[in-house]
């Protein structure tokens, strides 16, 4: 501690839990818990009451007085501020609030004190209570040691903390913005790969419809017309037309059962991933297993559930061993009809790029507050199809791109 610097306790500094005196129909301030942010920013906010109403079962505060949770997880949380802005100068709120009035001394010079990791570490020593609902000491508003600067250098460290505060807000907008602008360039991206403006077309690749047609001469793929801009070598097929697909899973009644594990939604991650860490298993009939466990290069769509500002549609490419997994009646699988004519990554990414579009809010409907996915729109989807082995040119150069853009994103 600095020569100047003296140490005393609590009480010395402050007022504990003073009451008010005002008159029972002034409007005051009202601040439940929930009212006081967490972390550093010591914000506030309270709803107008009349001081009759709460007198009687709250703590008393003014303009100026610290207020600090006394409660688990609420401490550790940094519940903590100065009360400021409160209707005629006064307050009342949870009785989970200590409040402490200072007493000349300079007031946010304390609160970031009492927001210190050493101050927490000092609070949680001594909590009692049941799991869930402990509460610290008294003794840390009292009796316990806290530093006592010079007044000005107590203003002089405020203004310093804040300083770096600011830049670290900076640096953390910085952070989000940039995040923001990788989600964009990985969107760009994807739209530019289904158009064929992501990697050059090579001539010698044997054009989509004539590998289409030769594998199954009945095909007729969808009005070109429409896709005056497509590259050379490509079409614009159905989704139909390139899958099958095959709904989720019912548990089912009849004997022999077998145990497996059920891809479900929560399975689904926000990158549009798998899950493993929390697969349910359940029984199931062998036979519904048998006509629905996954292979590897199904597409996994999620058909109910959702919400308005994730709609459903969202769908993972599953590459573990086959027959390991099924899935859940929620969702659907695609399972590619021609291995030769169209690779499951590069179906995984058109529907991917097509759901960051936007696309999917016109292919959902909602009942009794579930949204569910128009299977006929869904399946109808066209889908712009390159050559076989410009397939894999645009897979590894999103891949490429994306890892680099991924390694970025870590290093925030």
């Amino acid at each position: 501690m600095p020569d100047n610097w003296v140490s005393v306790p609590v009480s010395e500094l402050f007022y504990l839990n003073p009451k008010s005196e005002i008159a029972d129909n002034i409007h005051i301030g009202f601040i439940p818990m929930a009212c006081v942010d967490d972390g550093f920013s010591g914000n506030h906010y309270f709803e107008k009451r009349i001081w009759k109403e709460v007198k009687k079962g709250y703590c008393h505060f003014q303009n100026g007085d610290i207020g600090i949770a006394k409660i688990s997880p609420c401490f550790e949380n940094l519940k903590s501020t100065i009360f400021q802005g409160l209707p005629n100068n006064c307050g009342a709120g949870t009785t989970e609030l200590v409040i402490l009035r200072p007493i000349n001394i300079y007031a946010k010079f304390y609160l970031y004190l009492f927001k210190s990791q050493w101050y927490i570490d000092e609070g949680t020593k001594y909590f009692k209570g049941v799991v869930g609902q402990q509460r610290v000491h008294k003794g840390i508003f009292t009796d316990l040691h806290i530093p006592l600067p010079p007044l000005v250098e107590q203003q002089r460290i405020v203004t310093e903390i804040e300083k770096w505060f600011a830049l670290i807000d900076q640096i953390e907008q910085g952070k989000v913005n940039l995040q923001t602008t990788i989600k964009q360039i990985k969107s760009k991206i994807l739209d530019l790969a289904i158009h064929g403006k992501l990697v050059p077309q090579d001539p010698n690749d044997e054009p989509s419809i004539e590998l289409l047609q030769r594998i199954n001469p009945d095909f007729t793929p969808c009005d070109n017309g429409h896709y005056a801009q497509l590259p050379d070598g490509w079409c614009a097929v159905a989704l139909k037309d390139l899958c099958e697909n095959i709904n989720g899973l019912w548990k089912g009644k009849k004997e022999p059962f077998v145990n497996v594990g059920v891809i479900r939604n929560a399975n689904f991650t926000k990158d549009f991933k798998l899950d493993y860490s929390n697969i349910e298993y359940i029984d199931v009939e062998q036979r519904t297993f048998a006509k629905r466990h996954l292979e590897n290069g199904d597409l996994i769509v999620e058909k109910s559930g959702g919400s308005d500002n994730n709609p459903v549609g969202r769908t993972i490419l599953y590459e573990g061993k086959s027959g390991v997994f099924s899935f859940s009646n929620f969702t659907m699988v695609l399972r590619i009809r021609y291995n030769d004519t169209v690779l499951s990554k590069y179906l995984y990414y058109c529907i991917l790029a097509k759901y960051q579009t936007g696309a999917m809010r016109l292919m959902q409907t909602q009942t009794t507050g579930l949204h569910n996915l128009i299977l006929n729109k869904f399946l109808l989807m066209s889908i712009c199809l390159p050559p076989l082995y410009e397939q894999r040119r645009i897979i590894d150069q999103i891949e490429t791109f994306f890892t680099t853009l991924n390694l970025i994103m870590e290093s925030l």
